[in-house]
């Protein structure tokens, strides 16, 4: 199988590595594709900095990266590279995406900001098995324990018949055998990180951000990792639910014309993917020519 190796963290990030070094272990053939910086935070964002109406790339690779294995480091956001992967934009479309190894715990409902995730989920919903890895700490010193459960991890989602759901996988920052195990989680509350309004002032607002105790939510994803526990929890991308609910209906004017074969089709403007070096809107999404922005 053909993987594709991103991340948040950008380019020079060791995580990239371990990711890299377990798919060639199992014996996929690997391509690293990742931001030419840090992307914390970017969620599934489609925005990336272009020169005359191209991705631009720069000549970096994470440290240790095998030399068999090309790598880029792209001037755009995570579930950028997660979507352009899906055309063609780094090689033969992938079949599965491994994104991180995060800098920090990606858990509970906090991860909708992870640009980790947000990159699995961009290809996911491309057709592409994805999975996200995090390790718990900004300055990791296990990365052995990271290796070990993303072999196993990676092992999994390859038998698995996973559709448009991601692999969100978080692995403590101990020693191996430290480690209690791997166990599938839910989603804490909220995540490892709260936000508040420090204060506020003309022009300006300051944010201060704390660690997040461990709750008591047995069987979630926090709860667990704060206990020595590696924890597995599926995702899925954005999907219609209205379960529940009976959404309204409104006539308007040209209510009656509904449906009726020849009437001419609304205009809907599709907006921008992209950003210029200025960080200026460009890359129009053009139907005329009927492929995918790169």
């Amino acid at each position: 199988m053909r993987v594709l190796v991103t991340n948040d963290d950008g380019i020079e990030s060791p995580g990239l590595t371990v990711l890299a070094e377990a798919a060639l272990a199992a014996g996929h053939e690997v391509v690293v594709a990742a931001p030419h910086r840090q992307y914390s935070g970017a969620s599934a964002a489609l925005t990336a900095q272009e020169a005359d109406g191209q991705l631009v790339f720069v000549d970096k690779r994470p440290p240790g990266l095998p030399a068999e294995v090309h790598a880029f480091g792209v001037k755009a956001a995570p579930g950028l590279i997660g979507f352009v992967a899906s055309f063609g934009a780094f090689g033969d479309k992938p079949d599965i995406v491994m994104s991180g190894i995060n800098l920090g715990a990606n858990t509970g409902k906090a991860i909708l900001h992870s640009g980790t995730v947000g990159a699995a989920l961009s290809a996911s919903s491309h057709g592409i098995r994805a999975m996200a890895v995090s390790i718990a700490s900004g300055d990791p010193q296990h990365w052995d324990t990271a290796r070990r459960v993303t072999d196993e991890a990676l092992a999994w989602l390859v038998d698995q018949p996973v559709d448009d759901r991601v692999l969100n996988v978080n692995v403590p920052d101990i020693a191996p055998d430290r480690l209690r195990g791997i166990r599938p989680a839910g989603l804490a509350s909220f995540g490892a990180v709260q936000a508040r309004v420090k204060e506020l002032g003309t022009g300006y607002v300051q944010m201060s951000y704390t660690g997040v105790d461990a709750e008591d939510e047995p069987g979630t994803d926090h709860y667990l990792l704060a206990r020595g526990w590696a924890t597995l929890t599926m995702l899925r991308a954005p999907v219609e639910d209205a379960s529940g609910v009976t959404l309204p209906r409104i006539d308007g004017t040209q209510s009656a014309a509904e449906g009726r074969e020849g009437e001419p089709l609304v205009d809907v403007a599709t907006g921008t993917v992209m950003s210029t070096s200025s960080d200026r809107p460009s890359g129009e999404i053009n139907h005329d020519e009927g492929d995918a922005p790169v």
